[in-house]
């Protein structure tokens, strides 16, 4: 993420892209990948003396981090030395030879030739050279992120494995070692991606509806960037460049605590941030309590939602809003039919942590289905496009709505007859 003007003098050559075994690359020595996008090698970060193996830019002046392979195990002087095993694993070196960080083989087979690779996106592999297939990697540095998600990263989870996909903040310019600032996929029924600080959520993307994440503006039509969201096997969420000569990136910033997008401006010789996120007050987690929602262009802020009345008006009128709302009548569960739902549209959707999803259902069917559930609190379509499709139903208090004026989704939001028939248009 950190730019560094102020290297620790080391003369530098290239070693091309790729190194076999024995062939160790030692502080001074770099890899290129073949069209000169990115260079592995030994740096210094900022004002540090600390050397550390990463991955920047080459062809950019100002140099730009976007891996760090041993983000807390710094080594203090220009001893490095970075070889590859017979087993297909990376060791880097420190003073004496120990071992300061090692990478871990995915494969459980018998490997034969093993070389490492720094490809054109900027992920370093490890390939057996027996195996022809373009992606039979043994190891990639794309599933360990620093604090920078590339073009065809991935953000997300593998459900068989449990391996996790989250890009971390460096501490400050000059220490990469992991803060608690963290952005990555929630593994609720109803997957979403927000930033954690420590075990807390901090702000939350919300779930991707097949446009863009549902507490986001829609994503303009852009000619340079497609996005996309599986989930199957993995759950994650990547984007990928259609004009090779565009250089972006997503980081995490620990001085803003915010998740940013940049783009280099090749006439400025600079990063210009195309967008950032939280954006704005309304962003802050679960701000206005449980069944509140927040719009920024109110005064106050806060609102409870139709149907709902502060719990506890004094402190809610004082701008205490931590409490939350709570409802005006209770829901008829005895006698389900007597309870219906309001449309609530253009709203980033509640915390996805209580939720059930069917991703085929209709909406006719979910609200049918929600109905029947004393429980169910609301649903909406998981898929936006078109006329829409899939179903996501929600448990218990709802917290952490937004309201986005261009953006968001329609959410129903179970009511009992009394409130209906005061909102029903």
């Amino acid at each position: 993420m950190f730019n560094n003007c102020d290297q620790l003098m080391v003369r530098v050559s290239s070693a091309g892209d790729s190194l076999r075994l024995l062939e160790p690359i030692s502080d001074g020595r770099t890899l290129v990948s073949q069209k000169g996008n990115f260079e592995l090698g030994f740096f210094s970060p900022g004002s540090s003396k600390n050397r550390y193996l990463g991955i920047w830019y080459k062809n950019i002046p100002i140099q730009t981090v976007v891996w760090v392979a041993n983000r807390c195990n710094p080594i203090n002087d220009t001893s490095g030395l970075l070889t590859l095993n017979s087993t297909g694993n990376l060791l880097l070196l420190g003073h004496n030879k120990t071992i300061v960080w090692s990478s871990s083989s995915s494969s459980s087979k018998q490997i034969q030739k093993p070389y490492l690779q720094l490809l054109e996106s900027g992920n370093l592999v490890i390939r057996d050279e027996k195996n022809k297939s373009e992606e039979a990697y043994l190891w990639q540095s794309f599933d360990y992120p620093s604090d920078t998600l590339l073009p065809g990263m991935k953000t997300g989870f593998n459900v068989r494995t449990g391996h996790k996909w989250v890009i971390s903040a460096w501490k400050n310019a000059d220490d990469p070692c992991p803060t608690d600032l963290t952005c990555g996929i929630e593994p609720h029924a109803y997957p979403e991606l927000s930033i954690r600080k420590g075990a807390k959520e901090y702000y939350r993307h919300g779930p991707w509806n097949g446009l863009h994440f549902s507490g986001t503006l829609h994503l303009r039509p852009n000619p340079n960037s497609e996005y996309e969201f599986v989930h199957n096997d993995e759950v994650f969420f990547r984007y990928h460049l259609k004009n090779p000569s565009v250089i972006s990136r997503m980081v995490l910033n620990p001085t803003t605590s915010t998740r940013e997008r940049l783009q280099w401006n090749d006439a400025e010789k600079t990063w210009s941030l195309l967008s950032t996120a939280p954006t704005d007050y309304c962003d802050s987690y679960g701000l206005c309590g449980v069944n509140g929602q927040c719009v920024i262009s109110s005064n106050p802020v806060c609102q409870c939602l139709k149907g709902f009345r502060p719990k506890f008006p004094e402190r809610w009128y004082s701008l205490v809003w931590v409490d939350g709302c709570v409802r005006n009548a209770p829901l008829s569960c005895h006698d389900k039919n007597t309870d219906g739902f309001i449309k609530f549209p253009n709203i980033k959707v509640p915390d996805t942590r209580h939720t059930w999803v069917n991703w085929t259902m209709d909406l006719k069917d979910c609200r049918a289905k929600c109905l029947s559930n004393c429980s169910c609190m609301a649903y909406s379509n998981t898929d936006i496009r078109g006329d829409g499709s899939g179903c996501a139903m929600w448990f218990g208090d709802l917290i952490d709505i937004k309201q986005i004026s261009g953006g968001g989704q329609d959410v129903y939001i179970r009511m009992p007859a009394s409130e209906l028939s005061k909102y029903r248009l």
